[in-house]
């Protein structure tokens, strides 16, 4: 099953990550398991650039599900771009997207991913609306 990035989605953060030695697997590529460390990465830096960091007490992001389409694999040494979107904004929830290129192959998507992202009050264990600070940045 393929997921497929909306048409109408936010730019809204950039980053680059380095492949390290040890994301390798036995087949001398970067395994499967570490693309979704690399779209947490670009998700946690874009939650901690708008203020919003992983932080268990009051209300805040959690993902309720995520995926990832793998289309040409990476291999180490090199650095990728992730570029993250939103789109899709609801009431207590929206998506994100990322997109994996590596820096010296620009323009050439390597996987893409994303994650359905819900605001939950954490002591009552409940969705909550997203915040209008948040809405402002759709």
């Amino acid at each position: 099953m393929r997921f497929q990035l909306p048409d109408d989605k936010k730019l809204v953060h950039e980053t680059t990550i380095q492949l390290r030695w040890g994301d390798q697997d036995l087949m001398a590529h970067i395994n499967n398991a570490n693309y979704f460390r690399y779209l947490e990465q670009a998700r946690i830096e874009w939650l901690i650039k708008i203020g919003a960091p992983p932080n268990p007490r009051g209300t805040g992001p959690v993902i309720a599900n995520a995926f990832c389409n793998f289309y040409r694999q990476l291999e180490y040494p090199g650095t990728v771009l992730a570029k993250h979107y939103i789109a899709n904004l609801g009431s207590a929830s929206f998506d994100t997207f990322i997109t994996l290129e590596r820096t010296d192959d620009l323009g050439v998507i390597y996987a893409e991913g994303g994650a359905t992202t819900v605001w939950v009050d954490f002591d009552q264990k409940r969705s909550v609306p997203v915040p209008d600070w948040v809405r402002e940045l759709f």
